[in-house]
């Protein structure tokens, strides 16, 4: 597990290997991510959308960036937390992802951002 806080929001990230498989005659590593969001602040935030790098062993980066967290721009209040779960397809067994999260604080209305620290994806297999 990855934690990071930033501004008062902990950011903490567990990664699993979900498996491999041929698609379009490549072969892809299916990863999987769960983040916990954690308002450690006083004030209320929401979060609006998310910025995604996703970097594998071959030197491919991809970029995401969207609206929320898998449909959903989740408020919390102070002490509140939001879990949710993704994935994300590599050509390699290998990479890692980071980026940040775009929020917005209630009471000051100032939008500000979140880091999402940097978290490897290994395949079990190939783990030394």
């Amino acid at each position: 597990m990855v934690q990071q806080v930033t501004c008062g929001i902990k950011i903490s990230v567990v990664t699993t290997f979900e498996g491999s498989f041929y698609k379009n005659y490549k072969m892809q590593y299916a990863f999987g991510y769960t983040v916990t969001i954690e308002n450690q602040s006083k004030d209320s935030v929401q979060l609006y959308a998310r910025h995604w790098e996703i970097l594998d062993a071959l030197n491919n980066i991809e970029t995401v960036i969207g609206e929320g967290v898998i449909g959903q721009k989740p408020v919390l209040k102070p002490g509140d937390s939001h879990i949710y779960t993704s994935g994300c397809l590599l050509t390699s067994p290998f990479g890692a992802m980071h980026g940040h999260y775009n929020m917005v604080n209630f009471t000051t209305t100032k939008k500000f951002q979140v880091a999402i620290p940097t978290f490897k994806l290994s395949a079990t297999f190939a783990i030394n």
